[in-house]
């Protein structure tokens, strides 16, 4: 499964994007759910808060999983958030994944 499974991501490239989601998005647990949901999709990359209250991170993966995710990052967040807007930037084509996990960074 795992062999089949690398094939089809193979297959449809994988690709890494910058992220910044703007809003009420810190002190409700948004760096937490959305490391919950990448790992859901089977995403890698990293989540932190800014300085300037919004989220920023990159996420790491499938082509199709990262527009889940993406789609996630503009629309729902964690339940108390209130999203105003989601960019994203630097999205491009990778041989291989450059991270190992999602995290959480401070």
């Amino acid at each position: 499964a795992a062999a089949a499974a690398m094939a089809m991501a193979v297959a449809e490239g994988l690709v890494s994007v910058d992220y910044e989601v703007f809003g009420k998005v810190q002190g409700v647990f948004f760096r937490k759910y959305t490391q919950a949901e990448g790992k859901r999709l089977g995403l890698v990359g990293w989540v932190q808060n800014t300085s300037h209250g919004s989220v920023r991170g990159q996420l790491q993966g499938p082509a199709a999983r990262v527009r889940e995710l993406q789609e996630w990052l503009r629309k729902t967040g964690s339940p108390q958030s209130r999203i105003s807007r989601a960019e994203f930037c630097n999205e491009k084509k990778i041989e291989a994944l450059e991270h190992k996990d999602f995290v959480i960074l401070k």
